[in-house]
């Protein structure tokens, strides 16, 4: 015969296991919970971070903008350069005749009072000057044409204004030429007034790039 203290201990092992799988299933819950919360405090370093860094670029961006407008004040106010996004342009009938790479007077003496503002602003940077030559998209064209295409306009127009900084007092190694011929117009070339304005060279301040390593040999 089965008393009541059989059944009791008969309740009590078949109970036992219920307790401890349901104190298995706590300690996983706990254990995903705590994990969960783990990765969104790093997500939010990671965020707070990412957003301090993106904070200081453009704070960097804007102290380097105020600073170009600092140092081009004088030609800024007279309306003989532009600055747009941190680049320097100049229309190129200030600097050239139509079809030509050579400096005109007015051109030459702009450049060197861009020279000194520009080698203070270098000096105080780890960046280098872009000069860059552009033209409408007109063929080049004349009787003694020394060009055989847009292409090859800008990259001597380019040449020529770097050369003419460098002759004004920027270092050498601070200043490279690039050309694009007719490419990125800024305006419309259907009118006059829009070729006139794709004529053009700028000067855009870029960051240096690093040496290389000693002992790499570069190509070319």
């Amino acid at each position: 015969m089965m008393t009541l203290d059989d059944h009791s201990d008969a309740g009590g092992e078949a109970t036992a296991p219920v307790w401890a799988v349901f104190g298995d299933l706590m300690a996983g819950l706990l254990g995903a919970f705590v994990l969960i919360l783990v990765c969104v405090i790093a997500m939010q370093f990671d965020l707070t971070a990412r957003l301090a860094a993106e904070a200081r670029q453009r704070q960097a961006e804007v102290q380097r903008r105020q600073a170009l407008e600092q140092a081009l004040a004088g030609p800024l106010a007279a309306g003989r350069v532009t600055l747009a996004d941190g680049r320097i342009g100049i229309s190129g009938n200030v600097l050239f005749a139509l079809n030509s790479a050579q400096l005109q007077p007015d051109g030459r003496q702009l450049l060197k009072s861009l020279a000194g503002p520009l080698t203070v602003y270098l000096a105080e940077r780890k960046e280098v000057l872009m000069v860059s030559g552009f033209t409408d998209d007109l063929q080049v064209h004349g009787s003694n044409r020394q060009f055989a295409d847009n292409w090859e306009l800008s990259a001597q127009r380019a040449l020529t204004v770097t050369r003419s900084l460098i002759d004004a007092g920027v270092p050498s190694s601070s200043v490279f030429a690039a050309a694009f011929g007719a490419e990125q117009p800024v305006a419309s070339n259907a009118d006059e007034d829009g070729r006139a304005r794709n004529r053009r060279v700028e000067i855009a301040p870029t960051p240096r790039r690093a040496p290389a390593p000693v002992g790499r040999k570069a190509g070319g």
